[in-house]
């Protein structure tokens, strides 16, 4: 097992299954706050000089939940006798039998990466936007979702089973068979190959629909929908993405490797129905069943659209990683573009983010190369044939024309010869995608040292070996840095 992936399927559950669906997302959410809540009443009896650890991980969220639910604070009862005694029967959490135990775990396991990012962020280690406090979910504005993991039994069963009744089935744990509407021939096929195993199962309703994403550990592709070793004809394809054509792919020596003009623009092209239901939204009356359903008609509109446009970046992004193994990619400044009114509608209705997402780890499952172009590198301004970098070029002027050479050619179709040509240059600096970092081949292979078997590490590879005869002694040997050219 080396990679992991999710298969969707939409749910059809019955009044009943859906009732118990319900009961297991508010058990979710009521798990997330009482956890959060557990976390700011130890806060707080710090810092009134209270002694006790505060549950901060998801282990220690999980353990302070589950003494908590047990305990007089989650539930009690007043007995009163026949001779007129009153005791107080602890009873805990009553209805904490109608769900299942993961529930809460998982919602303390999300709370903990929560608290985590907070952290990371708070202290520098996280990159990006700053991440806050985790805030509690709000029962009408909270999306309804839980999570269940998927174990053995000892004689091999699994809890979350596919197709076991009928082909178009999911069977989860205190939730019986689910009806599914799309097909499971796929994932039925490489759970009884042993090519996959399912991890857990994530059951959210959105825009009126309930879904079930099952996240499986699943096998390296095939070897023929893998690439093969890249030989030495084989040059680096660039990638530009624009907004009137979406993708030009062009290689090093000029020629065009794929274009792609009529993208569906799903955001502008479902603005006038857009504009049309929030409209109805805003014209009912607050809290009212009208605004409610005119809400969910708004919402299953931008279900739709999300749909359409993740479906065109899927094609997209399958056509690249099957037919080219090395891509270069250009590194844009996307949270700075969407600061221009004019051009934000434009660029978030692209999604280039999701699409850079997409070919890095689409590329790693196939074995590929996926390199990012250096952000500072002028590849719209720089002519292709004699590499001089020309004034800055307005957003109107679609043809390059190059003030030395006289060299004219479509403008996205210059930037992606560019972006090969860059990345020919440094192909030395490939980047292994399971290390994050270049490759450098400085360790060799399992069981090829002097005296050792697979699985175990010469003294040559430990740097422990004694001087062969004749070896130069004193200062030993420089080791390959990451940084290093000689490879």
């Amino acid at each position: 097992m080396a990679r992991f992936t999710t298969f969707r399927f939409t749910v059809n559950p019955t009044a009943e299954q859906e009732t118990v669906l319900r009961r297991h997302a508010g058990a979710a959410r009521f798990g997330y706050n009482q956890c959060l809540r557990l976390v700011k009443q130890a806060l707080d009896g710090k810092q009134c000089g209270v002694g006790g650890k505060v549950p901060w991980s998801g282990f220690d969220l999980i353990n302070a939940f589950n003494a908590w639910k047990h305990s007089a604070d989650a539930g009690r009862l007043m007995v009163a006798s026949a001779d007129g005694t009153i005791t107080v029967a602890v009873t805990g959490l009553a209805w904490r039998s109608q769900v299942h135990q993961q529930v809460f775990e998982e919602a303390a396991v999300d709370l903990g990466r929560g608290l985590a990012a907070y952290t990371a962020s708070r202290s520098g280690a996280r990159k990006g936007q700053r991440a806050g406090f985790p805030r509690f979910k709000s029962k009408k504005r909270a999306p309804l979702s839980f999570r269940i993991r998927c174990k053995t039994s000892a004689t091999g069963r699994a809890n979350i089973r596919v197709g076991e009744h009928t082909p178009r089935t999911v069977t989860m744990p205190a939730l019986g068979t689910l009806a599914v509407r799309e097909d499971t021939r796929r994932l039925r096929r490489m759970l009884a190959k042993g090519r996959a195993k399912i991890v857990s199962a994530t059951v959210g309703h959105h825009a009126g629909r309930w879904a079930v994403s099952l996240t499986c550990e699943a096998a390296e592709l095939n070897d023929a929908a893998r690439h093969q070793p890249a030989t030495s004809g084989t040059g680096w394809v660039g990638i530009d993405r624009g907004l009137t054509a979406f993708i030009v792919a062009a290689r090093a020596d000029g020629t065009e490797a794929g274009r792609v003009d009529d993208w569906p623009r799903p955001s502008r092209a479902g603005m006038a129905r857009q504009r049309r239901l929030a409209r109805d939204v805003t014209r009912k009356q607050r809290g009212s069943n009208n605004r409610a359903k005119a809400a969910a008609r708004l919402g299953r509109h931008h279900a739709r659209v999300a749909a359409t446009r993740r479906r065109f970046l899927h094609k997209v992004s399958n056509e690249l990683v099957k037919t080219h193994d090395r891509l270069a990619i250009e590194t844009l400044t996307i949270t700075g573009m969407m600061r221009n009114r004019r051009l934000a509608a434009a660029v978030a209705d692209a999604a280039w983010g999701e699409l850079g997402r997409l070919l890095t780890y689409k590329q790693q499952w196939r074995g590929g190369h996926l390199t990012p172009v250096d952000r500072w590198y002028p590849s719209t301004k720089t002519c292709a044939r004699c590499r001089t970098v020309a004034p800055a070029m307005p957003l109107d002027q679609r043809t390059f024309v190059c003030g030395a050479c006289g060299y004219q050619a479509d403008r996205d179709h210059n930037a992606a010869v560019n972006l090969a040509i860059w990345a020919e240059q440094h192909h030395a600096q490939i980047r292994d995608l399971h290390a994050g970092g270049p490759v450098i081949n400085a360790r060799r292979g399992e069981g090829s040292g002097p005296r050792t078997r697979a699985g175990e590490t010469s003294p040559d590879d430990a740097g422990t070996a004694p001087n062969p005869p004749g070896a130069r002694r004193g200062r030993p040997r420089r080791a390959l840095s990451h940084n290093s050219t000689e490879l």
